[in-house]
């Protein structure tokens, strides 16, 4: 065995989901790619955010207490990319990105075209833990496209993105049977 560099702990929980997270703005809305979510509780249905405060998503989300989870394919990976790049203070993410989006059915954070579910979520509760606040987020609304969620999991997961760690993302490429 090893030792892990204790910066690099975390990378022994990957591949996670990539997923890009929208907040309302005052200018504009923001995006941000996040691979750090996770599921929380089914009653009441919560999910959790990782985000370090000196992301411009952080103080978004603070201030306007929502937040949409979209499950972008792969086909958006240089948008992905490109989101985690450049901050949302400066620029409109996802204008410059030609992303577009449409009005979320409960909060005001858009939800992004093309992607294949979303969760539309309120500010439950956020914890600072280390260098990373957790915003927990109650779901008040979830959609996802038949052909690639079948009400109770991806059918076509292979077309998901996830972070193996930094700037590389894998495919899935294999159903595992027991």
């Amino acid at each position: 065995m090893r030792e892990v560099n204790p910066r690099r702990i975390y990378r022994l929980l990957y591949p996670r989901q990539v997923v890009l997270v929208t907040c309302p703005g005052e200018k504009w809305p923001n995006v941000i790619p996040i691979a750090w979510s996770i599921p929380l509780s089914f009653e009441p249905p919560l999910v959790g955010i990782s985000i370090a405060p000196k992301r411009f998503s952080h103080e978004l989300i603070k201030k306007y207490g929502e937040f949409v989870i979209n499950v972008p394919t792969n086909k958006m990976l240089q948008e992905i990319m490109e989101a985690g790049s450049c901050s949302g203070r400066e620029v409109n993410k996802l204008e410059k990105l030609e992303l577009k989006t449409s009005p979320a059915k409960r909060v005001k954070a858009p939800i992004i075209q093309g992607c294949v579910a979303y969760m539309e979520c309120k500010l439950e509760e956020d914890l600072e833990l280390g260098d990373h606040t957790l915003f927990v987020g109650r779901i008040l609304a979830a959609y996802a496209e038949p052909a690639y969620f079948n009400g109770e999991m991806y059918t076509r997961e292979r077309e998901l993105v996830y972070q193996l760690g930094g700037d590389t993302f894998v495919e899935i490429c294999k159903r595992l049977r027991p």
